[in-house]
């Protein structure tokens, strides 16, 4: 049922995708439902149809163009997306081979050449007597489309050949010998990619806003849409780019990087950050850099392709299915996968917040196992439409944070189950409440909606992270998660407070902790009862108080016992600080059981330090910074430092009051919505010069 399953629902995506140029979902997504059922099929190759998608390469062509048959087929590649994926591709390839890639005729060359797997639309270019005569898109692989008019408007490809004697001439620059190949083809069939470039692709979307219609999703799908158009001069207004990659016709050539040599030479644009791989760790290193700097290239890519070198054995392995053998996609991390929710479960907050977590089975997203995403409320489970059982798309939001994205209700089988919250708290098994909240808080539901929340103030759950909220805001990392835990059980704590009255015969009296253990975790302890004003505010989980709200607060009251007499009138009024989190403050001094706490913690011997008022001259004073993405020269932590010395304010989210974000390396969805709202978006050199 899996596999008829997958079969239909590629089928529906790929066709929407290949014909109509609508993206259903991503094409990770789509990748990761696609390598599922290629999975199932290796494992159960009695399953293999010869319909199912993993025997076919596109959609069929549009019927407003001719049709144009390939004189060999425009196949597909397999993907890879592990190292263990490569290894055992070149394993299959050997065997079926008969002997190891090493020993071939030609073992002297390099075993491999990489390409940038570039996301644009496969075409195929035919030339005669030197002129160009035909151009056509990938369609089935058999049979595509005409679309010679058009291609003949993208500037990167040529209209003509160089004449043999430039050839010759570009062949000896390159270290070739021009007589070992036919410098004038009577007919030459080639083939390689068509594609908008980034730049390009924000010019299309502003030209299209400013018409007042919709934008587009990717450059992938601007480049098939441009190359379809029945008028050229609409595909001619569109500034497409192309790389070729691959000759059709033998001309002499042994080896993939001569055809790239000699495409070059004929002149045709040919990617230059593809190179020669002698063997799988340089495919590795080849692969992994270009995933940690795509972001520098004018184009998109996913991946690199891995040929091997030698095209006598390329033409020896043959083809499985439609893909051949001794080529490969090796895919980057996915941004998106496909899995299946196996479960959703319900943890319990430190202010009481019932979060419920879908449990999933694993799947690499990012290049990390993901088998948990949180759902945020049951509002949030209610406008997916998710059920116990359902196929998802799950991303990982700022490649941080594991999140469902999408349920694919077309693979449901009739056995999914609705979810429903529990009416009690499910660790002390009091009633909740639902209370409406207004997203942002770290304590509280980021998504908009009614969150449920266990009222009782002894509940076991909330009091176990308020402990390891109080624990990671004054640094003693001795301490983690299980030895907490372990205390509870034992009996030595009760609340945060009493963490920092522990001896150490109390812990070294315990199974499996010795004298030095409990010594460190002592010692630890003590070395970080020093904590600064807005660390002491943030450590004591008042709701919607996060790290930079604490350092307005101490920077405004200067002393916990100002902020503790504090009116709303008086919270309301700071900058930064709107009428939610006023009143979340206020409530929180207003309760006696929390004035007793801070005390408490005071009386452990807790020392506020009182350091330098927040800087407010520097380069960045008065500015509102979001980063997303990884910066190469900084780390997070040291990012946010740099922003507090240069006067500036650190925030998490954009709004139309942030002045800058800052973008680096594979960002989340706030680089997008900096655009929605026009905020100013700056790459790492930038912001670094701001920094001086």
């Amino acid at each position: 049922m899996r596999v008829k399953k997958l079969r239909e629902e590629i089928t529906r995506y790929r066709y929407a995708y290949h014909v109509l140029d609508k993206s259903l979902i991503s094409d990770a997504a789509l990748d990761s439902l696609k390598k599922e059922l290629f999975d199932l099929e290796q494992k159960f190759p009695d399953l293999v149809t010869a319909d199912s998608p993993t025997q076919r390469v596109g959609g069929a062509p549009l019927a407003a163009f001719k049709k144009v048959r390939h004189e060999q087929a425009m196949i597909s590649l397999n993907d890879a997306f592990s190292e263990d994926d490569m290894r055992a591709w070149m394993t299959r390839l050997e065997h079926y081979l008969g002997h190891p890639l090493t020993l071939t005729p030609h073992a002297l060359k390099p075993l491999f050449y990489g390409e940038l797997k570039i996301d644009g639309l496969a075409i195929e270019l035919v030339y005669e007597r030197g002129a160009f005569v035909q151009g056509s898109t990938r369609g089935d692989g058999v049979v595509g489309e005409d679309v010679t008019q058009n291609l003949k408007t993208v500037d990167a490809i040529p209209l003509t050949l160089l004449r043999s004697e430039e050839v010759a001439k570009n062949l000896r620059a390159l270290h070739l010998q021009p007589r070992a190949y036919d410098l004038a083809p009577r007919r030459l069939v080639l083939r390689g990619e068509v594609f908008l470039t980034k730049k390009e692709f924000e010019a299309t979307n502003r030209a299209q806003e400013k018409k007042g219609l919709k934008t587009y999703a990717n450059p992938r799908n601007v480049a098939a849409g441009s190359i379809r158009q029945l008028d050229p001069r609409i595909t001619a207004a569109r500034r497409l780019d192309s790389y070729e990659y691959d000759i059709v016709t033998d001309i002499g050539q042994k080896y993939h990087e001569e055809e790239h040599a000699l495409l070059k030479a004929f002149g045709f644009k040919t990617n230059p950050h593809n190179k020669l791989l002698a063997d799988l760790d340089e495919v590795f290193v080849f692969r992994n850099y270009w995933e940690k700097h795509r972001e520098k290239l004018e184009y998109e890519i996913d991946g690199v392709v891995v040929v091997v070198n030698d095209n006598k054995t390329y033409d020896d392995a043959g083809v499985i299915g439609k893909a051949p053998r001794a080529a490969i996609a090796y895919k980057f991390a996915a941004r998106e996968a496909t899995t299946v929710v196996t479960d959703i479960k319900v943890q319990v907050g430190r202010t009481g917040v019932l979060t419920p977590v879908a449990v999933m089975r694993p799947v690499a997203v990012g290049g990390v196992t993901i088998t948990h995403a949180t759902l945020h409320n049951a509002d949030e489970i209610t406008r997916l439409g998710l059920k116990i059982g359902d196929t998802v798309v799950v991303s990982r939001a700022g490649d941080v944070i594991p999140q469902i994205t999408k349920v694919l209700t077309e693979l449901r089988t009739g056995k999914e189950k609705k979810f429903h919250m529990p009416k009690k708290c499910p660790v002390c098994g009091e009633k909740v409440s639902r209370q409406i909240v207004s997203g942002g808080g770290p304590a509280l539901s980021r998504v908009e909606g009614a969150a449920t929340v266990c009222v009782n103030r002894h509940c076991p759950a909330k009091n176990l992270r308020a402990i390891g909220h109080l624990v990671n805001a004054f640094e003693i990392y001795q301490i983690g998660p299980k030895i907490i835990e372990r205390f509870k059980d034992e009996g030595l704590i009760s609340d945060a407070s009493d963490i920092l009255n522990l001896k150490k015969e109390d812990i070294a009296s315990l199974e499996r902790f010795g004298e030095k253990s409990a010594e460190n975790i002592v010692r630890s302890i003590e070395e970080h009862k020093t904590i600064s004003l807005a660390k002491f505010i943030y450590a004591l989980g008042i709701p919607h108080v996060g790290e930079e709200t604490a350092i307005d607060l101490a920077e405004h009251f200067s002393t916990l016992e100002g902020l503790m007499r504090a009116s709303f009138e008086e919270i309301d009024r700071i900058p930064n600080i709107g009428e939610a989190v006023a009143k979340s403050i206020s409530d929180y001094f207003a309760d006696a059981h929390n004035r007793d706490y801070a005390q408490r913690l005071l009386a452990s011997g807790v020392r506020i330090t009182h350091g330098a008022p927040k800087k407010t001259s520097g380069p960045l004073a008065g500015k509102k910074v979001v980063v997303t993405g990884t910066l190469e020269s900084l780390s997070r932590d040291e990012a946010k430092d740099a922003v507090r010395k240069a006067g500036g304010d650190w925030v998490s989210s954009v709004s139309k009051n942030t002045d800058y974000v800052v973008v680096g390396s594979e960002p989340g969805s706030k680089a997008e919505q900096a655009k929605k709202l026009g905020v100013k978006t700056i790459g790492e050199k930038e912001f670094l010069r701001l920094l001086r």
